[in-house]
């Protein structure tokens, strides 16, 4: 039985994660802003992502730590979310090395979340771990100081890796139910041009990889963890109406995203932007991914 550590733990792919962890009968230490508590065999802990805490016994002796932290990008850029965006990411980063640093048996693994949409808007080519191009623009700069820290953080004995995770798909939440609401009511047509790429990974590939990495003790670094097979969002939206049975749907001009996103309190770049992520590392190092179609995808979320 592995003791698994989730920081910043109680959102979507943390109770993804805390669930697949505990199915597999490990320990699984969530820490967390909520407070203390005990839930389906879940042990919950605070922390504010910030200071040293009690939290820290928690971390001790531990096999692998997994940091999610930071605060949602899908809200307004406006000066306040700005800096909560950077902060939450790169104080929890450093109070865990501070945390890892002092300690006499520390993790053997740290694994750091971070995003795919540190790649330029791609229209030309797929991004990879290679040869990918960094972007520019707010959320790209939150990627790059939120890689530059964990990568400069040196802990002695404990391997490091660092995921650019892509749009996650699944059952529970995520963005799913947006699209398909969409869909329903009529309003799944191309969103923009419909050429941008939306580059995604399904809920099962996420643990998945996660699983592959723990195993496989050489691996260390940055992995792009997204399908193999990104879409183009023209292609995503008929696939979405075929999933929810809808036989057709309105496209949103680039001016209508504009007033849409303004009234949902969020940015349009997160539709707009061609995210066109391919998992190199990843294939290189033998992973099969267990979900690679969109169709299936879609169909696992829910879709008829």
């Amino acid at each position: 039985m592995a003791k698994i550590i989730l920081a910043g733990g109680s959102g979507f792919i943390g109770n993804m994660l805390a669930a697949h962890f505990t199915g597999k009968g490990n320990k699984v230490i969530v820490l967390t802003r909520k407070g203390d508590m005990l839930k389906k065999g879940i042990k919950y802990v605070y922390w504010d992502g910030q200071t040293i805490g009690k939290w820290v016994t928690e971390l001790e002796g531990s096999d692998v730590l997994i940091n999610l932290t930071g605060k949602s990008v899908n809200c307004r850029y406006n000066d306040k979310n700005k800096k909560e965006i950077v902060s939450s990411r790169i104080n929890a980063t450093h109070v865990l090395s501070d945390a890892l640093v002092a300690m006499k048996s520390p993790p053997l693994l740290w694994i750091n979340a971070a995003s795919a949409t540190i790649y330029k808007n791609a229209t030309d080519r797929p991004q990879d771990e290679y040869t990918g191009e960094i972007g520019t623009g707010f959320s790209v700069d939150v990627c790059k100081k939120w890689e530059a820290t964990f990568v400069e953080q040196d802990i002695p004995g404990v391997r490091k890796i660092g995921l650019r995770i892509a749009v996650v798909l699944g059952k529970n939440g995520g963005v799913i139910p947006y699209y398909f609401n969409l869909a329903k009511f009529g309003l799944g047509g191309r969103q923009g041009s419909g050429k941008q790429y939306f580059s995604w990974v399904y809920e099962e590939d996420v643990t998945g990889v996660i699983d592959f990495l723990i195993d496989h003790k050489q691996l260390k670094g940055i992995f792009n963890v997204a399908s193999p097979n990104p879409v183009q969002n023209n292609e995503l939206m008929k696939n979405v109406r075929d999933a929810v049975k809808m036989p057709f749907g309105l496209p949103a001009t680039k001016w209508m995203l504009v007033i849409g996103t303004f009234l949902l309190r969020t940015e349009t770049e997160l539709i707009l932007k061609s995210r066109w992520v391919i998992p190199a590392k990843l294939q290189d190092a033998g992973y099969k991914f267990k979900v690679a179609d969109i169709k299936q995808a879609l169909k696992l979320s829910g879709g008829r």
